[in-house]
């Protein structure tokens, strides 16, 4: 299809995934008489045997996660998780934004998943690879239903999102506070108003992001600041401005994330560069490959979230540097309650046998 921006999406290509037989290509000339592709959003039920995904990675502090949707209308062009619709034979290009899979019976799995005898309770991340608060999500309400039955059981949870939605939960998410049983992390990504516009589409306004930390910080909920993807040459400069600006807002902690490029994110993320800020691609690229050893992308454990060499090492102490300047926290931060976990009567207990 012809490579015209599409507004409100982060990519108008729609290349094949690596998975895919069979491949198209556009002609030259039917070019010109070929229609803009369509930017409507496609909801998708996704039945599921399971809801809960295991993790292994020492990466991420986390075990196990759920993740409500598969695919993002938040449209983020760097996303590392537009690869895995190449698994349902979509592209990770405009697929991704616009066929959203969604999962109806995931409060239920997850009862299930919990009343099971032989669980053990550890902290779920909610979201860990598509934003749990995407647009879908204030129609369908299936990551409020997840949080209701972490309520229900006194199970730890841990959120990850860019939109403001999350506010719609703050009841679930107070009463999960006081029990040390939430934390969510508010990501981040520069506070330039024409670059987010570009770069992450239909995600909240950096202002906005910064007003929902602000807000959760006030009802009680603990709230850091995710800063990522930092990307060398584009928003790198604004790190510092960054963790001043969330730390005003009421976040306790931080953490930063270096861009990464799996897959076919790297061209859609050349493509876009090329587009919106077409003197800076080549800088850009030649900076990050000084983090990856003059690769594109690294997916080795231990260095893919930061980098490596010198350039890493400063971006490092920077970002310490002007955490303790603002009196915020990094690192792995205290553990979530799991001692307050408990099987409610009713469903598959045998509690009300007694």
């Amino acid at each position: 299809m012809p490579n015209e921006p599409i507004p409100g999406r982060g990519t108008s290509r729609n290349p094949a995934g690596r998975f895919a037989t069979l491949t198209r290509a556009l002609s030259p000339d039917l070019a010109d008489e070929c229609p803009e592709p369509a930017a409507a959003t496609e909801l998708l039920p996704e039945l599921s045997k399971s809801i809960l995904c295991q993790n292994n990675s020492p990466d991420v502090p986390f075990r196990q996660s759920i993740n409500p949707y598969r695919g993002c209308e938040h449209g983020c062009v760097y996303c590392y998780a537009r690869p895995a619709h190449a698994y349902v034979d979509l592209s990770p290009g405009l697929d991704f934004e616009t066929k959203i899979f969604f999962k109806p019976d995931a409060a239920n799995l997850l009862r299930k998943s919990f009343n099971r005898p032989a669980y053990r309770v550890s902290t779920i991340s909610l979201g860990a690879n598509t934003d749990p608060y995407q647009p879908a999500e204030r129609r369908l309400g299936i990551t409020r239903e997840i949080l209701t039955v972490m309520a229900e059981y006194r199970h730890p949870v841990a959120i990850v999102t860019k939109s403001a939605l999350v506010e719609r939960d703050l009841d679930l998410l107070s009463d999960l506070a006081r029990d040390n049983l939430i934390r969510v992390l508010i990501s981040v990504t520069s506070l330039d108003d024409d670059l987010k516009r570009s770069l992450e589409p239909r995600a909240a306004s950096p202002a906005r992001r910064l007003k929902t930390i602000r807000h959760l910080s006030q009802a009680g909920v603990p709230v850091g600041a995710l800063i990522a993807p930092v990307i060398p040459g584009l928003n790198e400069h604004e790190l510092d401005r960054l963790v001043e600006a969330v730390a005003r807002a009421g976040a306790d902690h931080a953490a930063y994330i270096l861009l990464r490029l799996p897959w076919e994110v790297r061209d859609l993320f050349v493509d876009w560069l090329e587009t919106h800020r077409p003197l800076r691609a080549k800088r850009v690229m030649n900076l990050l490959r000084q983090f990856r050893h003059g690769r594109d992308n690294d997916p080795c454990f231990g260095s893919r979230m930061r980098g490596e060499g010198t350039l890493a090492e400063l971006l490092g102490q920077r970002f310490t540097q002007a955490c303790r300047r603002n009196n915020l926290a990094t690192g792995d931060r205290p553990s979530l309650n799991i001692g307050a976990f408990w099987r409610p009567p009713g469903g598959h207990s045998q509690m009300p046998l007694f």
